[in-house]
């Protein structure tokens, strides 16, 4: 493979991403000023953490087959896809549920294939073995030697990678908040904030993993635990991939507002869990929060 297609400089990334200013009054009432960090406009295709997260990961495997796992609406399959198209190297994306093999792609899996993306679906047994030795064992197998990149693409590299984000923010912000699905880009990003700030996560899967990942993700990465972060998990709506007519409302509201398409699966929460929050004071008069929009509708 030609040495050019890892440069992923070439794809042209908005580095560091544009940080914006937002006047709304349910934040300024309480004397609190609402920044919007917008990853979403680093790439077209690899937008927001998917960039941070993948950039790393993705050289590290040098042009190499890469096997990743997601759901039927994953955002990092999505991603993976278009880089592969991007910079000329196979992809291959593990799906969950078997039972979607003889369907109708929905949209989000047609683009993967669109851009050259093997689908290979799994039972959903299967699918929650995927790090069992014996299950990657398989898949190698039938695709060959691959560059594995887990669900998400949360691991050492993506939680290095997403550094940069705190970073870009060191002096901007008291507080900086991201909406969490895997742990990534919140173990990253803490470990990346200046001493005196601190990091945010907004889940928005049940079942209270996530701290045990972040603490995982950033031993493995810093070698133990780094920065300052919490989580609230009162704002994930049902699940992943789940919304209810309130929070479409809100995000509605919030676009009308402001101008910004909002993402519902992630930023959505993220926004109305702010909202909630300055609303309960957790917020001192006087402090800078910034969002981390990781992605775009």
């Amino acid at each position: 493979m030609p040495s050019e297609a890892l440069d992923l400089s070439r794809l042209q990334p908005v580095l560091p991403s544009p940080l914006q200013p937002v006047e709304d009054l349910r934040f300024a009432r309480h004397g609190v000023r609402l920044l919007l960090k917008r990853d979403d406009l680093i790439h077209p295709d690899l937008p927001g953490n998917k960039w941070r997260k993948l950039s790393p990961n993705l050289r590290a495997a040098a042009g190499r087959t890469v096997l990743t796992f997601g759901g039927a609406y994953s955002n990092h399959l999505r991603a993976t896809a278009a880089a592969g198209r991007l910079l000329g190297f196979p992809t291959i994306g593990v799906v969950r549920g078997d039972e979607l093999a003889g369907r109708p792609l929905n949209p989000s899996l047609a683009r993967c294939a669109a851009d050259g993306m093997t689908l290979h679906f799994v039972d959903r047994t299967t699918y929650r073995a995927k790090a069992d030795s014996e299950v990657l064992a398989g898949l190698l197998s039938a695709f060959g030697e691959c560059c594995v990149i887990p669900e998400g693409g949360s691991n050492a590299l993506a939680a290095q990678g997403c550094t940069e984000l705190g970073r870009e923010l060191h002096g901007r912000a008291d507080v900086v908040v991201v909406a969490c699905g895997t742990g990534g880009t919140l173990a990253g990003l803490a470990a990346g904030l200046a001493p005196g700030q601190r990091a945010l996560g907004v889940p928005v899967l049940r079942g209270g993993f996530l701290g045990d990942a972040v603490r995982e993700l950033q031993q493995e990465a810093f070698g133990g635990p780094a920065g300052s972060w919490s989580l609230d998990e009162r704002f994930h709506f049902g699940g992943y991939a789940r919304a209810t007519p309130q929070l479409h409302a809100f995000a509605d509201d919030f676009e009308q507002r402001h101008g910004l398409p909002v993402e519902r699966l992630y930023v959505a929460k993220l926004l109305y869990a702010l909202t909630a929050l300055a609303e309960e004071g957790a917020f001192p008069p006087g402090t800078t929060v910034a969002a981390v929009v990781t992605g775009r509708p």
